[in-house]
């Protein structure tokens, strides 16, 4: 593998109010991946798989949806078909008229609508340890989830705090993955971190993922779907994944590792989507 080559920032106007920051890798002309976080996460969590993919030829973009990291702060749009038009505009300002869509957690649930609202565009979907989520499994109600997964109030906590904490949990994260979990925060006047993604917008999100139906959508998706699944997880993770990869006919492979995969293991993911890459490039 030759030397990783450096990101370059681009803001991406997807609506006359909406700009989208990208974190763009060049490669050589090999199929591109379009890498989309998780919610409340940020594009620099992919810096380490993007740069493994584009090492290997594949130019390879991550992108702040919007309301997250540098992308533009709106309190609207965060609806499955807004969001897929704001990736396929984000394609389009790079000329891609084709490219493999990856998605973290409900990233991975964006990326599976992606594919199913742009059919022409996205060739394969990945999925690392998400997309299949459904959270009306864990939470028959919408009370029930909000009250479970409502993020949390920092409360004036310091940024030096913060990265302290994060490397006290440091789970085989590479030294390189401090820096994009602390693009998830924004510093107050006071030093203190908050959410980039508002609260507001955050429970906004888990609405719609509360509502959302992985299975039905992923069955209508016609190209390739790999998901990387982490074990462990809820009691009920490995029924929740092998139902939606019997209903989309994905296939699984599963690995030991943290939620954040990607940023903790990069390499490892970067091949598994290289790999599903060669399966559809002709």
């Amino acid at each position: 593998m030759s030397n990783p080559p450096s990101a370059t920032s681009k803001q991406v106007a997807v609506s006359r109010l909406v700009s989208l920051n990208t974190r763009d890798w060049p490669g050589t002309g090999r199929v591109p991946f379009l890498l989309i976080h998780g919610l409340a996460s940020n594009a620099r969590m992919w810096d380490g798989v993007a740069e493994s993919l584009a090492a290997t030829g594949h130019d390879t973009v991550a992108v702040d949806l919007r309301g997250h990291g540098e992308s533009t702060q709106v309190d609207d749009g965060f609806d499955w078909e807004t969001l897929s038009d704001d990736l396929a505009a984000v394609a389009a300002a790079h000329s891609w008229e084709s490219f493999v869509a990856v998605g973290q957690s409900w990233g991975g649930n964006v990326a599976l609508e992606l594919a199913a609202h742009q059919p022409r565009l996205v060739t394969a979907v990945g999925l690392v340890d998400g997309g299949f989520l459904r959270l009306r499994d864990d939470f028959p109600t919408w009370r029930e989830a909000e009250a479970a997964l409502a993020p949390p109030r920092f409360n004036g906590v310091k940024i030096e705090a913060m990265e302290a904490w994060m490397r006290s949990q440091d789970d085989g994260f590479p030294e390189s993955s401090i820096s994009g979990r602390l693009a998830n925060f924004a510093v107050t006047e006071e030093g203190g971190v908050r959410n980039r993604l508002s609260r507001e917008n955050h429970i906004a999100i888990l609405r719609h993922l509360w509502e959302h139906d992985p299975d039905t959508v992923g069955a209508g998706v016609t190209v390739p779907i790999d998901v990387v699944a982490v074990s462990g997880g809820p009691p009920r993770k490995a029924d929740r994944v092998a139902a939606f990869a019997e209903a989309a006919g994905a296939t699984v492979h599963w690995r030991e590792g943290h939620h954040d995969i990607h940023a903790q293991q990069p390499e490892l993911v970067a091949g598994l989507l290289s790999d599903l890459a060669r399966r559809v490039t002709p």
